[in-house]
């Protein structure tokens, strides 16, 4: 089967899908999952360190506030320093002798949001435990620390999240679903989009490769425009690149969403003495909620082909699939571009 042939009846239900989801259109910040968060340090017996971390969007905090024991008080008037991406505010707390084991911490506005919150906590001794706080229960009780797992299951929900809320990596996963058309291609296109992330990942995060955020993020746009355009190359029988070297493009992509990924990563941190777990966890569940995407859309399509359209329409799905890709691509690069050149 013909790359072309392939395309079109890929497209019989995906560009009607692709339509629908411009309405509304996400904005510029389309990956931005990224979670509030919170670590509590013992530093000495019954006195934290307290660190509250909430996402800017739009030039607006979450709208989450932070709810403390009744037994702790704060030692001094709590600091806040507002960041371009966050609003960080630091506290010192005192509890007296009965320290905040057992105690609830609450966080007030969650449940109406989308966005998590990651608790790490280390208490005297060195224990440590990390939970990820969902909106659908917004609070954590501060407990026995649960050990290497609780890292694990936290930072493998955390990637998977992420993934599955990048609507601009998943466009990008998507438009390479769309330009091969075998199985066995798509595997090792993935395969190569997988390889390369994780190795931009890893270097961006253990602080061995510095790139800024913001032009990562609308090369990251232009990328998927890019990926819209190949589409049409190849509906139009012209010479495509991403059709003939799927793997070498979305390898060559992948480095730099690598970088993307890492900004969501170091926004939360890694645990201290458990940063190669950590590190791994997020990996691991952006491949898993990747992998989700894929077998979604690979179900979606063998759905779509038991439509029965006549030619004209399906190049013309394609080509509506395609423009709007590319308009959304191209909306999400213009306006990041706007905010760090402004």
């Amino acid at each position: 089967m013909s790359a072309s042939a392939a395309l079109r009846r890929a497209a019989r239900l995906l560009a009607l899908s692709m339509l629908c989801a411009l309405a509304p259109i996400p904005r510029a910040d389309a990956h931005e999952s990224r979670p509030a968060y919170l670590q509590i340090d013992e530093t000495t017996p019954g006195r934290y360190s307290v660190l509250w971390r909430i996402p800017v969007l739009s030039g607006m905090p979450l709208p989450v506030a932070l709810k403390l024991p009744d037994a702790v008080r704060d030692v001094h008037e709590p600091s806040v320093q507002r960041l371009s991406d966050s609003l960080v505010e630091r506290r010192i707390l005192e509890s007296g002798d009965t320290g905040i084991a057992g105690a609830r911490i609450e966080f007030a506005g969650l449940a109406a949001t989308i966005t998590d919150v990651l608790v790490r906590v280390r208490l005297q001794g060195g224990t440590q435990s990390t939970t990820l706080v969902r909106p659908s229960r917004p609070w954590v009780d501060i407990s026995a620390p649960s050990g290497p797992f609780a890292v694990l299951g936290a930072y493998v929900v955390h990637g998977a999240l992420h993934i599955l809320h990048g609507f601009d990596h998943l466009l990008f996963v998507l438009a390479l679903i769309l330009i091969v058309p075998s199985r066995r291609v798509l595997l090792a296109t993935i395969t190569a989009f997988t390889v390369a992330h994780s190795i931009t990942l890893a270097l961006a995060t253990l602080g061995m490769v510095h790139v800024p955020g913001p032009p990562v993020e609308a090369v990251i746009a232009l990328s998927i425009l890019l990926l819209a355009a190949e589409i049409l190359h190849v509906l139009s029988g012209r010479p495509s690149l991403t059709a003939q070297w799927p793997w070498v493009v979305a390898f060559s992509f992948g480095l730099l969403h690598g970088f993307g990924f890492a900004g969501a990563l170091t926004a939360v941190g890694l645990p201290q003495g458990d940063v190669p777990l950590a590190l791994f966890a997020f990996n691991a569940g952006v491949e898993l909620g990747q992998l989700a995407f894929v077998a979604a859309v690979s179900t979606a399509l063998r759905l779509a082909r038991r439509i029965d359209l006549s030619p004209a329409a399906e190049r013309f799905a394609l080509r509506a699939a395609s423009y709007a890709i590319g308009t959304l691509a191209a909306f999400w690069f213009f306006e990041r571009l706007a905010g760090f050149v402004s």
